[in-house]
């Protein structure tokens, strides 16, 4: 996955709370096997129409918003089911950060292990920074993960907190393979002894 040390984007807000992951990505586009291909589904029922044309009042087709890439939503971003896929279509779409007051956990795990950052600020500054990203026009945002910091402009600045463990990984680009891989020497130094022993067995 690619490694996430300082981002800057555009702003999208989304000031919507309890956004499920079936709302990101719904189920009847669940059948790909692939990691990629989801962004164009992102949001889908909110995205269009029931005839499939772009409902022009969603944010993420509003002109301003275009080649957005730091989502500003509400609390309880990323409930219901687990699916893996909504990281997935967010990632695809073009988000590296997604900023709110609070994530559900399994979701938020499947970001970081996916190469995206959930940052937690408080309901204050999110609103703060919905506001200006909602009046400010192409409002851009850092999210500096190296000392995890949210800066934006005109004066924004707000610390954030993330597992030191997570944010190791999400600075080196290390996925759970990418852990393993580590130990690659004593992996294949194991299946080296192993062969020998089977091969003494049998």
């Amino acid at each position: 996955m690619l490694p996430f040390h300082i981002h800057t984007g555009v702003a999208a807000p989304l000031d919507r709370p309890n956004i499920d992951t079936d709302q990101i990505i719904p189920k009847q586009f669940l059948k790909r096997i692939e990691r990629t291909g989801f962004g164009e589904f992102l949001f889908y029922d909110w995205r269009y129409t029931a005839s499939h044309e772009p409902e022009s009042s969603f944010v993420l087709n509003q002109t301003r918003y275009e080649g957005a890439t730091i989502l500003v939503a509400g609390r309880n971003f990323g409930c219901g089911s687990s699916r893996e896929h909504a990281p997935w279509a967010l990632l695809d779409y073009g988000f590296r950060a997604i900023i709110a007051p609070s994530f559900a956990d399994i979701f938020a795990n499947n970001c970081m292990k996916n190469g995206m950052v959930p940052v937690v600020l408080g309901e204050r500054e999110v609103a703060e920074l919905m506001r200006r990203a909602q009046t400010i026009e192409n409002y851009q945002v850092t999210v500096d993960l190296e000392r995890t910091m949210v800066e934006g402009a005109r004066g924004f600045s707000a610390s954030f907190e993330i597992d030191g463990f997570r944010r190791d990984c999400l600075m080196e680009g290390l996925d759970d393979i990418g852990l393993t891989l580590q130990d690659e020497p004593y992996i294949s130094a194991y299946e080296a002894r192993r062969a020998r022993w089977r091969a003494a067995v049998y």
